[in-house]
């Protein structure tokens, strides 16, 4: 019985890299019943910070380690999107500084117990379908960000930043404000327009395609003469994203007063 079970935590150290996440499911899928890993707690060998979730360390748990998880170990569809790919790509001096949420987009609901990890911030799940119902960015991701657990450097994956600014805007008005989201796009002088070509024409959000455009030509950015904008579906009629704004003639949309004339 001691050399099955000596087999089995051998296999297991191997299976799920040190800092990482199981949850029980993972865990019976491989053979590890409730009545072992139980065990390997009391040992020591396991850890548990949530409800029928475990790992194989006792230093603090990072919310990157968590993304890796779900993204390596869990094998699911979810990227770091949206404001956090965009903090984490280089961009984080145009928002707020503190990192309250992590915003995760993929087309099937992340696990409900990463509410309950000891970490001072939350996840926050947003349906990628229901900006890209086709899912046409098959590599969404930016160039994964490598993140160092247990001796093994493992990528986490992100939107790009094409996808990133798009999944940003549908955050307005109600999450994030036209101030902030301005200071960002003025920065965003190396987009590349084809990507941003097949993203919009893609994208299902008339809101989040004409306040694009409204930045992009607010700012005068280079790569927007390289889009050809007869070929993204806009819409008809206005779009009051401000109460008491002023109509932007060109898209459209009602913008805060001191927006209005660009």
């Amino acid at each position: 019985m001691a050399m099955r079970f000596d087999g089995k935590l051998n296999r297991l150290q191997q299976e799920l890299p040190e800092g990482l996440l199981a949850d029980a499911a993972w865990m019976e899928a491989q053979g590890y019943s409730s009545a072992l890993r139980s065990q390997y707690v009391r040992a020591g060998w396991l850890e548990s910070p949530a409800r029928r979730v475990y790992r194989r360390s006792r230093s603090p748990l990072t919310w990157q380690q968590v993304v890796v998880s779900l993204q390596t170990v869990l094998d699911l569809p979810l990227v770091v999107g949206g404001r956090t790919a965009l903090e984490q790509q280089g961009y984080a001096h145009y928002l707020p500084a503190a990192m309250r949420e992590v915003h995760l987009y993929g087309p099937t609901h992340p696990p409900t117990w990463l509410a309950s990890l000891p970490l001072d911030l939350a996840f926050r799940w947003h349906n990628s379908l229901r900006l890209f119902p086709g899912d046409v960015d098959a590599s969404p991701e930016s160039s994964p960000v490598m993140v160092s657990t247990g001796g093994l450097t493992l990528p986490v994956r992100y939107s790009s930043k094409e996808r990133a600014v798009l999944e940003l805007l549908d955050e307005l008005p109600e999450r994030e404000s036209f101030q902030q989201v301005d200071a960002l796009m003025e920065g965003l002088s190396d987009l590349g327009p084809r990507r941003l070509q097949t993203l919009l024409e893609a994208c299902t959000s008339v809101k989040v395609k004409r306040l694009f455009l409204f930045f992009a030509s607010r700012h005068g950015h280079a790569w927007l003469a390289r889009l050809d904008t007869s070929r993204v579906n806009l819409g008809a009629g206005k779009r009051v994203l401000v109460k008491g704004g002023k109509l932007d003639p060109r898209y459209n949309i009602t913008v805060p007063p001191e927006f209005g004339a660009h």
